[in-house]
């Protein structure tokens, strides 16, 4: 880890363990010298896609209740989630490929 430059913020002090300290008005906030975390997102898209596949799979059986009570819409909603998620896993995967240098 490297130590921040104090010289980058004016009001940032530097503690002994590289934690910056801000204050700011009465209340002071420490900044942790961390490195982001490499997350492509594939996982959180793939799983959002496979919950509207399950909503509209569990909705199906009801499409005639759906139909009377004009709640049709719900169906559309689970299908367009659903395949925009698809679009969304594709977009990711292609990402990563190309963040991690393999395309």
């Amino acid at each position: 880890m490297s130590t921040p430059d104090p010289a980058a913020r004016p009001d940032a002090q530097v503690d002994d363990i590289g934690t910056q300290v801000h204050e700011i008005g009465n209340r002071t906030y420490l900044v942790a010298d961390v490195e982001p975390l490499d997350v492509s997102g594939v996982r959180f898209v793939a799983v959002g896609a496979v919950l509207f596949l399950l909503a509209g799979l569990g909705l199906l059986p009801f499409h005639g209740w759906l139909e009377e009570h004009d709640r049709e819409w719900w169906l559309w909603t689970c299908a367009a989630g659903f395949g925009l998620g698809m679009f969304g896993v594709d977009y990711c995967r292609r990402r990563a490929r190309h963040l991690h240098g393999s395309d």
